[in-house]
């Protein structure tokens, strides 16, 4: 593949320079090349080590040095990003040293752990950064054997020649810093492919399973302060008075300090600040109105009935035309809770603002957007902020908000004392940034036994899908389809978990089309087939997802899940979802005991394109199933009076070790570029699971959590 058939600059994301005692730096930018319009990065040349965090490092023993960007939270990016570079490079991944690069503004434009697009947007920045390095070092050696360059081959780090002489990459790296960057290289054929396509270990495992420091609770700093933050005890409530004389007899206790509506109590160790939080007392009263989830409930509903509240944000034909004139007509509304991120590692950050910088060190989704925050409440240059990345302890939307981050840093600069903020799990829950609770209505119009219309409205708490998803699925497949949506505002806080909005919007459609297909006496998923022949070779740009692509995967799940044809103790579910780029179909089986459906396999079959790290992307598939499959069953958060009825695992049910499916997980092999994987297998797991528990029991479950459905689970 020649680089100048792609409409990246790679002028605009590396630069060489030597280190000081020999050794080559390519500095390269992950995402700047995405972009339309590119600037160049500063010259690495005027920079020294310390200025610049996301190049490629080769020492004189020939040791790669790869410095990552992007926030990892379990996805894996930290590991497959560097994969990809070491592709190109042709080093041995024996050889390769990653390392968490810091916050760097001047030289990344996307350090973003979120929407699953990490590998697709940094795919072919990274290739052609690992393939211009290579050359560079290819050049060095051909100038110094005096021969052209097209005579030296390269293997495992290792340059040679038809003579027989070798140069280590070590061995040629000044030299090869001095020499022009190539405006030409080419790129790895996929079938050339031997680091990208392996099974590689995740980079941090020896230190994660051994207790090394990785996690933003791992942080320590000599003389740093733990802190606990009283917040307010219901949504809707705000600080009138404090008496905080018994809180700071207790041991441990620095300081105990106000800022804005909360208290935050300073100690010398984590236990000591959460003892002495408790017996704070605090006068709260009602700001605006407290809700409940009986409140929600009403006001969602009320949203789906329509009028003149509703935005439409997709419409095609005439639905109204459509449904007048319908034979039949299938309405159904599904409905799903508010749902908290639960991360292992509750939130936390470190903070030290002094007089010249600031200093923020933990666990964040959104580096540039949280530091940036954080400058404009201390009024401080963006420029005086260091901002160091942790490893996270997950994340599913939650590390999106860096409000605990912010908290840090107003309190380190109001006690000019490095500190770190500590959630327990009751703030975690009790204070959280949640899933909204959904209501979707979906009605179909049939007539001659064909489907001629699609209404699907959503009604959300504080905002609405995004402008993307009314093009997923089954948009340009009915002619007459329209979606609108609705929300009211909460003062409850919301926002993405992981998968947003598609996370239950995947399973009011995928049940409703298997109701849809019962209810027209024709094969669920030939149904879908049929649809999807409808779609191909369609010139509506609109379309996000592909027919084609969609197709392979429902063959692919039928065929490996032996689709209709198990004992008859086993009943199966199917669902098929495209989001995050990336296309999935599932089967769930379940068998019946003591009377009760219980979920024994899914089977996965998934096009995200080329699959980088295949022992990554099955964990991915497997935990984005498994999660999908808790929540659906057990997941939902209730609000009492602006309170959260649940604030800890004793009374919040996630889904168990014991009960959890085998996952068999088949990727679709193509020579597409990789597209999302840490997000796509949740959504189709929860109507997958559904779909099989209506084979098993006859009863459509049209509401989440499924558990709550005593006709199914007593």
């Amino acid at each position: 593949m020649n680089a100048k058939k792609n409409t990246i600059d790679r002028r605009s994301f590396l630069k060489a320079s030597a280190l000081t005692g020999g050794g080559l730096i390519i500095g390269f930018n992950f995402f700047n090349a995405c972009k339309p319009e590119v600037k160049p990065p500063v010259d690495i040349s005027k920079l020294n080590f310390n200025d610049f965090n996301g190049f490629i490092k080769i020492a004189n023993n020939g040791i790669v040095t790869i410095f990552a960007p992007n926030p990892e939270i379990g996805q894996g990016v930290k590991t497959s990003m560097p994969m990809i570079i070491a592709e190109e490079l042709d080093v041995a991944w024996k050889n390769v040293h990653v390392v968490q690069g810091g916050l760097d503004t001047d030289v990344f434009e996307r350090q973003v752990a979120g929407g699953s697009q990490s590998i697709r947007h940094g795919w072919n920045p990274l290739r052609e950064t690992g393939a211009t390095a290579k050359q560079m070092l290819v050049n060095a050696a051909a100038a110094r054997w005096g021969i052209d360059a097209e005579e030296c081959t390269v293997k495992n780090g290792i340059i040679s020649n038809k003579n027989g002489d070798k140069l280590g990459y070590g061995e040629i790296a000044v030299e090869a810093a001095a020499l022009e960057i190539p405006k030409d290289v080419k790129l790895k054929e996929p079938k050339d492919y031997k680091i990208i396509g392996q099974d590689i270990q995740n980079v941090d495992v020896d230190e994660i399973i051994t207790g090394k420091p990785l996690y933003g609770l791992d942080h320590k700093r000599e003389g740093m302060l733990y802190v606990s933050v009283l917040r307010p005890p219901a949504f809707g409530k705000i600080l009138v008075s404090f008496d905080d004389k018994i809180a700071r007899s207790k041991e441990g206790v620095v300081d105990i300090i106000q800022f804005g509506n909360k208290i935050a109590v300073l100690a010398n160790s984590t236990w000591e600040a959460m003892r002495a939080k408790k017996v704070l007392n605090a006068v709260w009263e009602n700001d605006t109105v407290l809700e409940s989830s009986d409140d929600h409930d009403k006001l969602l509903l009320d949203l789906l009935d329509g009028g003149n509240k509703l935005k439409t944000l997709r419409s095609d034909g005439n639905i109204k035309k459509a449904f007048a004139s319908a034979d039949k007509i299938l309405e159904r509304t599904y409905e799903s809770p508010v749902l908290p991120h639960n991360c292992l590692e509750p939130m936390n950050f470190f903070a030290n603002v002094t007089d010249e910088k600031i200093e923020l060190v933990g666990p964040i989704q959104t580096p540039k957007g949280t530091a940036k925050r954080i400058a404009t409440e201390l009024k401080r240059d963006f420029k005086e902020i260091s901002l160091e990345m942790t490893r996270m302890g997950g994340g599913f939307g939650r590390r999106l908000y860096g409000d605990f981050a912010l908290e840090a840093a107003i309190i380190s600069n109001i006690v000019r004392k490095p500190v770190q903020v500590i959630f327990s799990r009751e703030d975690d829950m009790a204070d959280g940034i949640y899933r909204p609770a959904i209501k979707y209505k979906i009605r179909a119009a049939i007539k001659n036994n064909k489907l001629t219309g699609y209404h699907l409205i959503e009604a959300s708490m504080n905002s609405n899908m995004y402008g993307l998803i009314p093009n997923f699925f089954p948009a340009g497949a009915i002619e007459n389809y329209q979606v609108d949506v609705a929300n009211y505002k909460s003062n409850i806080t919301t926002g993405a978990w992981r998968a947003p909005y598609t996370n239950f919007l995947a399973f009011a459609e995928q049940s409703f089309f298997d109701e849809l297909a019962e209810t027209m006496h024709v094969d669920k998923v030939q149904l879908r087939l049929d649809l999807l022949q409808k779609v191909k070779g369609t010139t509506d740009k609109r379309i996000q997802y592909s027919a084609e692509r969609m197709e392979s995967v429902i063959n692919k799940v039928i065929e490996k899940s032996n689709w209709g044809k198990v004992k008859k103790d086993v009943y199966q579910g199917f669902s098929v979802y495209y989001c995050h780029n990336s296309h999935v179909a599932e089967v769930a089986d379940v068998v019946m005991e003591s009377g009760v459906p219980v979920l024994k396999k899914v089977t996965c079959a998934i096009d995200c394109g080329i699959v980088v790290n295949p022992l990554g992307a099955l964990n991915q598939v497997e935990g984005g199933v498994i999660d999908g499959i808790g929540h659906a069953m057990y997941g939902n958060l209730d609000f009492v009076n602006g309170v959260p009825q649940s604030v800890n695992f004793d009374s919040y049910r996630l889904i168990r070790m014991k009960e959890t499916p085998i996952v068999e997980t088949y990727f679709i092999e193509n020579d597409i570029a990789p597209t999302g994987l840490g997000e796509p297998a949740l959504p189709p797991a929860g109507p997958a699971y559904a779909n099989a528990i209506k084979a098993a029991t006859g009863v459509r479950l049209t509401k989440q959590p499924f558990i709550e459905n005593k006709d199914v689970f007593g």
